[in-house]
């Protein structure tokens, strides 16, 4: 089927995989070959091997709605109001809980607040924000970046109810965001090295604003309504793709060469589109692996030293 501008499409996924009750977090691990994502409320974090069809899951001592592949091949994730990171178990190794290293506190004079979505830039650095669970649902959320270098920095952007959105252009130097409860998808200019963003304003309006990545067309792909929307870099609505199964919550680029697209249901489905469609695809954009190695973790060293 062939997909003009601003076109809709509603597609039967493949279900690849099923398990738990899926958040918004889906990972691409190129080290391990295989997809990861957190259930969120049954403390799981999920691993589907790229010729397997079935998912096995690693218990969590905390529950995580948020991850990102680390250079040493450990975890990052969100956990809450914490962010830490655990070592994985070793493919064919006997599973054992998994314990995360506290690595920082967000907002800890705030009880309402909890990390809701996150990535990392082109840089390595993990950005990410937080969202109110309160009832009074006032925007308390803020965004941060952090890194091994500097630790935890605020990016000065305005509050949100909930944080979503979060993705980066193919160069890195344009951050997309959104509050998921109100307005439109918003970008800026990002420097990552001085944690400085500038020139904020909308990208796109959206009926909803989920997760969001960037292909190599640098096309922003936003999960809402149902389904996927894909923006052009000039925040045109290309089209639309709808997913008969179940209402996504996540999606990913990643497997070889970064071509493939899997959208994650919310009651915990794995997806692949039709072959037809997936085709016609630019590839996506491999994320920069979280910079936890020993060069990273030395000048956070001397830094500490040097205050």
């Amino acid at each position: 089927m062939s997909l003009t501008s601003t076109s809709t499409a509603s597609t039967t996924g493949i279900l690849l995989a099923l398990a738990g009750q899926a958040g918004c977090a889906l990972r691409w691990d190129p080290q391990a070959a295989c997809w990861r994502w957190p259930d969120p409320q049954g403390g799981q974090l999920y691993a589907w091997p790229q010729h397997d069809g079935k998912a096995a899951g690693a218990r969590l001592l905390e529950n995580a709605g948020v991850i990102a592949c680390c250079r040493s091949g450990r975890m990052l994730l969100g956990q809450g109001k914490r962010l830490g990171m655990v070592e994985l178990t070793p493919a064919g190794q006997p599973g054992r809980p998994l314990q995360a290293q506290v690595l920082a506190t967000i907002d800890a004079a705030e009880a309402r607040t909890v990390i809701s979505d996150g990535c990392t830039d082109r840089h390595g650095n993990f950005v990410f924000g937080t969202a109110n669970t309160g009832a009074d649902q006032r925007p308390i959320g803020s965004f941060y970046q952090y890194s091994t270098r500097h630790g935890l920095r605020r990016l000065a952007l305005p509050v949100v109810v909930t944080a979503r959105s979060i993705a980066f252009s193919v160069d890195g130097t344009r951050m997309y965001f959104a509050d998921a409860a109100r307005g439109g998808i918003m970008q800026c200019r990002y420097d990552a090295e001085r944690a400085k963003v500038g020139e904020i304003r909308e990208f796109a309006q959206a009926p909803e604003r989920g997760a969001a990545t960037v292909d190599s067309a640098g096309m922003l792909w936003s999960v809402q309504a149902g389904g996927l929307a894909q923006y052009c870099a000039d925040g045109h609505l290309r089209r639309r793709i709808a997913l008969e199964q179940e209402q996504p919550s996540g999606m990913a680029f990643g497997g070889v060469d970064t071509r493939q697209l899997l959208l994650l249901g919310v009651r915990g489905g794995l997806y692949g589109l039709p072959p037809a469609l997936a085709e016609e695809l630019a590839p996506g954009v491999a994320d920069t692996p979280f910079d936890d190695g020993p060069a990273a973790v030395a000048d956070s060293q001397r830094r500490r030293q040097g205050d």
